[in-house]
């Protein structure tokens, strides 16, 4: 050990006492440090709370909080957990490359993204920019190279900082963090092929800029990224192509402003998040009753364990007593006892847990954190199989619309106390109970039971989940029959006899961000070896750490009105020019039919080839239907030619069966009623089941039924897509949205009494604070 590289401690997560494995952990840490205090220490620890006794470790990954925070993104930016998980595995995008599947070869090929670092006067791709702003250096960079410029840190500065806005000036000793296939020093051919190009074609006409763009990006850009210009005439703007017109009848798309070099201080968007209060309280002056007019962003008082990153929330402005936080049991100061009864205006957050640990503290931080639109927050509900203590209460208190409640996930009525009918989310956490067990991939054995019995309850509802083994994320909305999930099976085998890190990355569960598993992440201790950077990045994403001036992780969603748009790089184009935001990725479901019939064993069948097969059948039938029903009608009139007379001859008919039909005796109504209940389908049953225990509890049922609408789509991630990539209805758009604080003038005091403390002592509190 005197001579490593390096030593890594790794935790026994599959341990029923988490407590004694980190206490284990931390011993062997001291332990190497004592005997080699030069050997670099990566360390995994499992609970948050003993995190500050290995903060000497030169890196250091708290399970606990990584899992709570990427959970708490999944309800608020989908996929969050696919995302991170993406990025922090090595893959050259090869995965699914030989698929008939369209969405498998882009999903895949796309996958192959990662973070990488270089400095700028180093850099091909970015040393052009010394001088412009971060905003313009990361727009150009993706138009040219398709590389997506996400973070910078200055020389002087220890911090990283994620898209740091437009008043950050790139200087040439800065160090720039960007996604792409493979780093810049493995992309030689990239500018051997530009010089190609410059030297075979020329250049003169196709556009006025001061440094010349490779023709090959040209035409790539042509039509996709945004050039047109809100005022296009002056010959000498600079970085310009002319959009030709459409269909030669003279008409234009609506014009996407450019990037500017420098920022424009007048432009830069004011901190509309800090000072939001006047306009909230005119939009719920009007609502009776409203819980979010009395907000405050402030602090949290009370940290549950040591070494949390102090982070700007939304709160209350007094403690709420710990008897209103009880969700399903009235108090002095109100008497609701279920979450009807509390009139909420967002959809709620359901989270089940064993137990409230000091980690899921980091599940409510998040999506509480200032920058989250006040309008848009999500009441929280936490369905603990044990009462939580006061310790942990006093944590959560100050924080608004956050609710708890003794019950589990395999009690029917335990989940409609909860408000599963009026959830958008309900999140499933591992339980450390059940993560050993005698057969070891039966750990998740109950979890996977209980999630697909509330799968068939409420087909609609978002269920994420988080697994011990990856393995049996396979079995999450199982279905024995499916050709496609066999197929997939199939998808996977092969991608990992050719070696693939990613090789579950198609089931279908996982693309959609819909089962996690913490293992996934233990890449990230070991990239960071080679990256040191890593985990610092994915704090910030996960708004584990927030550093003042460093952007946060939200999402858009892409409507009919945005749809003019386009492209991903006219949309790339869009957000920087108007509200200095840099896109990282789109979310993006599909419309899928599944088949539940028994299929050959066969991986080349697609699910084309499924529905092609079932549109043929069906035909079929349809055209001896009509066979069988033109021979019977070959020997009359065709009726089919008088509808009117077609029509009257059937309420004839009709009127005529009731006069001559006699009265049904009890037996035969008692046979019929048997009938009727023989013939129900499965969904009707569990229906009434669930109506019936809502009636029983006391609650209206009103507003089950939209949680029986169940549509098969599937949904992936794809991960700094090529700029001509068209933008979808309802794609859902990553965007890493610069710090509101960055855009306040230096003199401006706009905010701070509300706030509590002004920027500067944020800023000093986060310098001063040690962070892992």
């Amino acid at each position: 050990m005197d001579d490593a590289e390096a030593c890594f401690i790794l935790s026994s997560r599959n341990e029923v006492d988490r407590t004694a494995a980190d206490h284990q952990t931390i011993l062997r840490a001291w332990a190497a440090k004592d005997f080699a205090p030069n050997c670099p220490l990566y360390v995994q620890i499992l609970k948050p709370e003993n995190k500050f006794h290995v903060k000497f470790a030169d890196h250091v990954v708290c399970e606990e909080e990584f899992k709570y925070a990427m959970l708490a993104l999944n309800c608020v930016c989908p996929a969050t957990s696919t995302l991170v998980t993406l990025l922090v595995h090595t893959s050259r995008g090869q995965e699914g490359q030989l698929s008939p599947e369209q969405w498998q070869r882009t999903y895949g090929r796309c996958s192959g993204n990662e973070v990488y670092h270089i400095r700028l006067c180093d850099s091909k791709f970015f040393g052009e920019y010394d001088g412009k702003s971060f905003t313009y250096a990361s727009f150009h960079a993706h138009k040219k190279y398709g590389v997506c410029l996400i973070g910078v840190k200055r020389e002087d500065n220890k911090s990283i900082l994620l898209n740091p806005g437009p008043r950050h000036i790139m200087a040439s000793t800065d160090t720039c963090y960007y996604i792409n296939i493979t780093k810049e020093e493995n992309s030689a051919f990239i500018f051997k092929q530009e010089e190609k190009h410059n030297k075979g074609l020329p250049l003169s006409g196709l556009y006025d800029a001061p440094s010349r763009l490779p023709v090959h990006s040209i035409i790539a850009s042509m039509g996709t990224v945004a050039i047109d210009l809100q005022n296009p005439d002056p010959p000498e703007e600079s970085g310009k192509l002319a959009l030709p017109t459409e269909n030669g009848a003279g008409s234009r798309r609506p014009s996407i402003a450019p990037v500017l070099e420098i920022a424009d201080s007048s432009a830069i968007l004011p901190c509309d998040l800090l000072s939001d209060q006047s306009e909230d309280e005119a939009n719920q002056s009007d609502e009776e009753g409203s819980v979010g007019s009395d907000f405050v962003k402030g602090y949290p008082p009370n940290s549950p364990y040591i070494g949390s990153s102090p982070t700007l929330c939304h709160l209350l402005p007094q403690k709420a007593p710990f008897c209103c936080l009880r969700l399903d049991k009235g108090c002095t100061h109100n008497s609701f006892e279920d979450a009807k009864a509390y009139g909420f205006k967002n959809k709620l957050i359901i989270v089940s847990a064993e137990t409230a640990g000091n980690g899921l503290y980091n599940f409510i931080v998040p999506l509480r954190a200032y920058y989250r639109p006040r309008k848009e927050l999500n009441p929280i509900v936490l369905l603990l199989d044990y009462p939580p203590d006061n310790h942990f209460l006093e944590a959560i208190c100050c924080f608004p619309m956050v609710y708890f409640m003794t019950g589990t996930i395999d009690n029917l009525d335990n989940l409609l106390q909860c408000g599963i009918i009026y959830a958008d989310n309900l999140v499933v956490v591992d339980k450390e109970s059940t993560m050993s067990a005698e057969e070891d991939y039966m750990a998740d054995a109950k979890t996977i039971v209980n999630v697909q019995t509330m799968f068939r309850l409420f087909p609609s509802l978002s269920i994420i989940t988080e697994l011990t083994h990856p393995s049996n994320m396979r079995f999450m909305q199982f279905r024995a029959k499916d050709c496609y999930s066999l197929a997939l099976s199939k998808l996977e085998k092969i991608e990992r006899d050719k070696g693939s890190n990613l090789a579950f990355m198609f089931r279908l569960p996982f693309a959609a961000g819909r089962v996690f598993s913490i293992s996934m992440l233990d890449t990230l201790l070991y990239q960071s070896f080679v990256k040191d950077y890593m985990i610092a990045i994915v704090r910030l994403l996960l708004g584990l750490d927030t550093t003042p001036g460093s952007g946060y992780l939200c999402a858009m969603k892409i409507t009919e009105e945005d749809l003019w748009i386009r492209t991903y790089g006219r949309l790339f184009q869009k957000l920087c020019s108007s509200s200095a935001e840099i896109p990282i990725g789109i979310y993006r479901t599909e419309s899928h039919m599944f088949s539940n019939t028994e299929c050959k064993d066969s991986y080349a069948q697609s699910q084309l080839s499924v529905n092609a097969e079932h549109g043929a059948e069906h035909r079929e039938r349809g055209e001896s239907r009509k066979e069988k029903t033109a021979h019977r009608n070959s020997t009359t009139s065709d009726q089919s030619e008088h509808p009117l007379l077609r029509k009257k001859s059937m309420q004839w008919a009709r009127r005529l069966s009731r006069k001559n039909a006699k009265p049904s005796s009890r037996a035969e109504r008692i046979s019929q009623q048997r009938l009727n209940l023989y013939r129900r389908s499965e969904r009707q049953e569990l229906s009434e089941l669930v109506k019936n225990r809502m009636k029983h509890l006391g609650l209206p049922t009103v507003g089950y039924d939209e949680m029986n609408d169940h549509q098969n789509t599937l949904s992936y991630v794809l991960i700094n897509p090529p700029p001509d990539t068209m933008l979808e209805l309802n794609d859902i758009v990553y965007i890493i949205r610069s710090d509101p604080l960055a855009h306040m003038p230096e003199d401006s005091q706009v905010g701070q009494a509300r706030i509590g403390k002004n920027k500067q002592d944020f800023g000093t509190e986060m310098r001063d604070e040690t962070h892992l």
